[in-house]
């Protein structure tokens, strides 16, 4: 998967901010809140591109019915954000293949 988050970031405008300039588990947290299923991923692993920063495990919400995952991004001196991101069916399978299990 050839993916850039930054610069899917910056050139589109039909992703959704839940929080930014903020703490890793508050970003946890609203993922939970806002997703319909959860899986876990370890620091490191790549989700569309980005590696994921934080405390493992790393929740990676899905909302399959709107198209859309839910992932902290963090960017030094910026803070962490949880982000919805629209996705495809198939990169929603290959997100859900991704999950630790915890």
């Amino acid at each position: 998967m050839s993916f850039c988050l930054e610069t899917y970031l910056q050139q589109n405008d039909d992703y959704r901010i839940l929080i930014s300039r903020s703490g890793v588990k508050q970003c946890y947290k609203l993922i939970k809140e806002n997703s319909k299923e959860i899986i876990h991923v370890n620091p490191g692993d790549k989700v569309l591109g980005a590696r994921l920063i934080g405390l493992p495990p790393i929740p990676v919400g899905i909302n399959e019915d709107e198209g859309t995952i839910l992932i902290t991004y963090t960017k030094p001196c910026h803070g962490t954000a949880a982000i919805e991101i629209p996705i495809s069916p198939e990169e929603i399978d290959d997100v859900r293949k991704m999950d630790i299990g915890a």
